[in-house]
């Protein structure tokens, strides 16, 4: 009997990239994709996973162990893959050795990133295969359809995930490991060398693959018709086919897609034909509605169905139907509460510190650290995407001096994100003469996306030791000069502020480093060995204290302020920020 378990979406796919005998998984981390590498490494024995320091870079060694003959993968939420594009669509033009797959884990609603694109469009775009699972045992069982097609048709496979089926678990069948398949390599220029001489011979070829992809997808069993009473048709995929199965119920005859690239035309046709109103239920854009729309065929979609935010079965219902569901029309509200840092969050400090500068712009990036724009720190102006907020500092600081502007650039970014697409950024400041003050913020680890290790940590996805980069060191290697670069401890007040006075009385490129681990990861014994991460719950006297509120505009959420101020000794963690901001030595 086989063995059945209850999985999320992303544990899935892990397991189904084991079973397929994949030798080689790349990813940068980012919600919702990221427990796909943390749980693949779970099967380290059998394969070869890695946290990559961008998703660029994630697909180019996919790419990389694909020529090499094995299943590969590469990982990431939809915004890595504007990232990863460039090798994406020359790859597309070569095809592959071994079997290589493109997980791209979409984001409707915007739960966890600054922007919801449909990456359905990248399919069409570069031109390949696209599969949609809607629930964990498709998550598994496209994984290893997709590395099939992928060897069968020559061609990268986009295996689209979303936010809802990557985390909602449901029972899978599970199976064993089939041997891995190791195609060897052969010496093919003409084949893996995009020149443009060989891109035309290999443009040629992409269209001839994508007319043999259109056939198979009006017969790929992943595409199915589901019988229904009545005169309604709701063609659906991924996520958004539970949505429409719940809202029409039996009511509905469905074409559900697995295949989403190339759509199954002569197949939709058909089913278009049986029934009297065609409805296409999707999320965000109208990427099967517009296709289906220029074959001629009519159907409805857009006009009723919302075109961003994530969908639910009380959306369709409503919106279709006219019925509005029970959760739409709860009077419930939940409490507001606004994400903070953590007590004892070593950003915290350093932006109090920041928020004190007059004249500055400051350019924000990806992390935890972005929460310092909402009150009550209220110190980040600008946040566009992953690395930008140097190259962005930049670009504001020649505009400002240029323009005759009395105004300073601070720009900040994670340890993590410096690496991933920072470095390049603090190069294009050395190289052009800039002005601005980038500021690293250092705390051991990848925040945001949960603990996970990066080239400054000393350990890798696998957990095996290995080099540590030199945050200083490699500041000096791109220019900064020596005395431009500070190191400071971002829980003391005093520092900070000492540190951007010197820096931005510079008319030179000027690097801060806040070196102090996320209160909430795993202390390795150097980080034992090198702070002080013992200190004590911070109390607060009734008799000196005052009211004033300074405290509580740090934004800790261990201080409460009422009708006396309070520190939750379960929640503080000693850092002693509030402490410093006391005016009346109230706290200690």
């Amino acid at each position: 009997m086989s063995e059945k378990r209850l999985l999320t979406g992303n544990e899935a796919v892990a397991r189904g990239a084991w079973e397929a005998g994949l030798l080689f998984a790349s990813a940068y981390p980012g919600t919702p994709s990221t427990e796909i590498l943390e749980n693949m490494a779970a099967y380290k024995d059998d394969l070869y996973c890695e946290w990559a320091p961008n998703e660029k870079v994630a697909l180019e060694a996919a790419i990389g162990a694909s020529l090499a003959g094995v299943r590969s993968m590469a990982v990431m939420k939809h915004v890595g893959v504007n990232v990863a594009a460039d090798p994406l669509f020359t790859f597309s033009y070569t095809g592959v050795n071994g079997g290589c797959v493109l997980v791209s884990a979409d984001d409707p609603g915007m739960h966890s990133s600054q922007n919801e694109q449909d990456n359905r469009n990248y399919a069409m775009a570069a031109k390949v295969l696209m599969l949609e699972p809607s629930d964990s045992q498709e998550a598994k069982d496209f994984t290893k359809l997709a590395l099939e097609l992928s060897e069968a048709f020559d061609t990268p496979v986009l295996l689209r995930m979303t936010t809802r089926v990557c985390h909602s678990k449901s029972v899978v069948t599970l199976e064993g490991r089939a041997e891995p398949k190791i195609i060897p390599y052969k010496k093919n220029a003409a084949k893996y060398v995009a020149t443009p001489a060989n891109a035309k011979v290999m443009r040629v070829k992409l269209g001839e693959r994508a007319k043999a992809m259109d056939e198979y997808s009006n017969r790929c069993p992943v595409n199915r018709v589901e019988p229904g009473d009545g005169g309604v048709g709701v063609i659906a995929a991924g996520v958004a086919y539970q949505y429409a199965r719940e809202a029409f119920g039996d009511k509905a005859a469905y074409l559900k897609l697995g295949m989403t690239y190339p759509l199954p035309m002569d197949l939709i046709r058909e089913f278009a034909a049986g029934v009297e109103t065609l409805y296409v239920v999707e999320e965000l854009d109208p990427y099967m509605e517009n296709q289906i729309r220029a074959a001629g065929i009519e159907c409805v979609g857009k006009a009723v169905i919302p075109e961003w935010d994530e969908l639910s079965a009380d959306a369709v219902r409503e919106a279709v139907l006219g019925e509005r569901g029970a959760c739409l029309s709860s009077e419930l509200q939940a409490a507001s509460r606004p994400p903070t840092m953590c007590a004892g969050c070593p950003h915290r400090g350093f932006f109090h510190a920041l928020s004190k500068k007059k004249n500055v712009m400051v350019t924000g990036d990806i992390g935890c650290y972005t929460l310092a724009s909402a009150p009550p720190l209220s110190t980040m102006d600008s946040c566009f995407c992953m690395g930008g907020s140097i190259s962005t500092g930049h670009g504001a600081a020649k505009a400002f001096e240029r323009s005759g502007q009395e105004m300073k650039v601070v720009a900040v970014i994670g340890d993590s994100t410096f690496f991933h697409s920072g470095i390049t950024s603090l190069l294009d400041v050395v190289y052009n003469k800039g002005n601005s003050v980038s500021v690293i913020l250092d705390n051991r680890i990848t925040g945001m996306t949960g603990h996970q290790e990066n080239p400054g940590t000393g350990f890798t996805l696998m957990g095996e030791a290995t080099a540590e980069v030199d945050i200083p060191a490699l500041c000096g290697a791109i220019g900064i000069k020596e005395d431009c670069v500070y190191t400071v401890n971002p829980l003391r007040l005093e520092e900070c502020g000492k540190a951007l006075d010197e820096a931005l009385a510079r008319d030179e490129p000027t690097v801060i480093i806040t070196r102090w681990p996320c209160i909430l990861k795993r202390f390795t014994e150097a980080e034992r060995t090198e702070f002080d991460l013992g200190a004590a719950p911070c109390a607060v006297d009734q008799e000196l204290c005052v009211k004033c509120g300074l405290c509580a505009k740090t934004g800790c959420p261990a201080i409460y302020s009422g009708e006396a101020v309070t520190i939750n000794r379960d929640s503080c963690t000693g850092c002693a920020v509030c402490a410093q901001v006391c005016p009346f030595g109230a706290i200690s």
